[in-house]
């Protein structure tokens, strides 16, 4: 699934592939914003870690988990 998450007053957004499905990374954001937490932290599919403030989130948008379609489609 691809996630992007927008960083307050950055003007690129940070975009990875994880193996996480959304209800997984949507829970774990919303558990970090409603406790407060200084930090979430994210891993994609290659192992690495994302460490993103919490007060800088701008928005998180959730990809499909569908794969991609690979040849021709009629």
């Amino acid at each position: 699934m691809e996630i992007r998450i927008g960083i307050i007053n950055t003007g690129r957004e940070l975009s990875f592939e994880t193996s996480a499905s959304a209800d997984e990374v949507r829970t774990q954001i919303a558990a970090a914003l409603d406790q407060g937490a200084s930090h979430v932290t994210l891993s994609d599919v290659k192992g690495n870690s994302y460490i993103v403030p919490t007060a800088s989130l701008g928005y998180v948008e959730l990809g499909t988990e569908e794969s991609r379609r690979v040849g021709f489609v009629a």
